[in-house]
């Protein structure tokens, strides 16, 4: 089966694709316990608050440079060496931390992780054609979704050495896994034409002048109303997966009073699930169908976090039928949108739009943090009531954009 998804796979998306595994498994390890890990330690929720966003200030930065970055040192350098920095380095940061300082210096290292983003979205696309792109994301979330089946590795080392020490394990294993990809994913993969076009132009360009023509990427973002749409709705899916990512352990631990061995089967079911909706369902998705789909999945979001919000406290049923609608809603919306944006943006001006774009969502996300920190003091039921928000809104931006390209095709 991996061997009939790979074959379609040429050149950098092979070698991208081929060593992430190795980061996402380790990652969905320990990402379902973070936020306990510093509850244990004795971080506040409202210190857990700050760290968050402190982290996405750093990554505004990151965004903002990350194209130019990208386009200066050239995708696949740019991509090893801050991945090594933002991820390896962190990892060590984060296995033997004690207090709210040594968080605080991880989260800031983590929040150069936009660099190689951005270099790694060019890497992967720049070199495949727009009608490929589809096949990409989706795999890209298929390997996303295996990983996530691994998380209950993560739930044994907590049950068979504690919270702290499971979670220190595992952030040493992350570090050797996530390195090895980094180094393997530079050995298998070439620079692109575009990447090599864009180091001459930059070189030639300076620093200043750069920057400069970078800014200007958000002038182009605004003139179109099409762009505008789609990247809201991006930026909501990233606002209500910060908080989400934050939160929902935490939610379900302390208010539902959920065991927390159990907590790691809950991305381990959502990625089955997921599994089970790209074989049986994705497939029954026809190309007109697209803008339903993506809004279908938004409604069944917003009905899995009803659940959570009024479901009885300590029902393991209820929670996990929860977690089937969301990984549901998730799977036949998340691909699409990922397309949607990248064949919204132009291969010549890719790098300086998605840095620009991943500004704009931080920008926009970075308050999340202590907006939920502050919100689960007042009352926990809050932060999911802002994710269910953000899927209304995210649905009713999709009904518009899909009325616009209507009203473009028939003109």
């Amino acid at each position: 089966m991996a061997r009939s998804f790979f074959s379609r796979l040429e050149g950098n998306s092979r070698g991208c694709l081929a060593f992430e595994p190795f980061f996402l498994i380790p990652y969905s390890m320990f990402a379902t316990y973070a936020t306990l890990y510093m509850y244990q330690l004795g971080i506040s929720e409202t210190n857990i608050g700050w760290i968050t966003t402190i982290s996405l200030i750093f990554q505004v930065f990151s965004s903002f440079i990350s194209g130019y970055l990208t386009d200066r040192m050239g995708r696949k350098k740019a991509l090893l060496y801050f991945d090594i920095f933002s991820w390896s380095v962190a990892t060590l940061v984060w296995a033997v931390s004690q207090n709210f300082w040594f968080f605080l210096v991880a989260a800031i290292i983590n929040g150069f992780q936009r660099v190689p983003a951005t270099s790694f979205y060019c890497l992967l696309v720049e070199d495949t054609k727009p009608g490929d792109r589809t096949y990409i994301f989706t795999l890209l979330q298929i390997i996303g979704v295996i990983g996530g089946l691994f998380a209950p590795l993560g739930g044994l080392l907590v049950y068979e050495y504690g919270l702290v020490s499971g979670m220190r394990i595992m952030y040493v294993i992350a570090f050797v896994l996530m390195t090895f990809q980094f180094i393997g994913r530079h050995l298998t993969t070439r620079e692109t034409e575009m990447g090599y076009r864009k180091m001459k132009e930059t070189r030639e360009l300076g620093l200043k002048q750069s920057l400069v023509d970078y800014s200007g990427a958000i002038h182009d973002i605004l003139q179109s109303k099409g762009l505008l749409l789609i990247f809201s709705v991006y930026i909501l899916f990233n606002f209500q997966t910060t908080l989400k990512t934050t939160y929902l352990s935490l939610y379900l631990a302390d208010y539902l009073h959920i065991d927390d061995g159990i907590i790691s089967l809950v991305p381990a079911i959502s990625s089955l699930i997921m599994l089970l909706t790209l074989w049986l369902l994705t497939p029954r998705i026809p190309e007109s169908a697209v803008y339903r789909s993506m809004m279908a999945g938004f409604a069944l979001s917003v009905v899995s976090n009803i659940m959570l919000v009024f479901g009885p406290v300590n029902s393991l049923i209820w929670i996990g039928i929860s977690t089937i609608l969301a990984a549901i809603g998730m799977m036949i919306s998340s691909p699409y949108l990922e397309t949607a944006v990248a064949n919204a943006i132009d291969d010549e001006k890719r790098a300086k739009i998605f840095s620009m774009l991943s500004v704009l969502i931080l920008l926009f996300t970075s308050p999340a943090g202590i907006i939920g920190g502050w919100a689960y003091t007042l009352d926990p039921r809050i932060p999911i009531w802002l994710i269910t928000g953000a899927f209304v809104g995210s649905y009713l931006l999709i009904l518009m954009y899909r009325q616009s390209v209507k009203r473009i095709r028939v003109v």
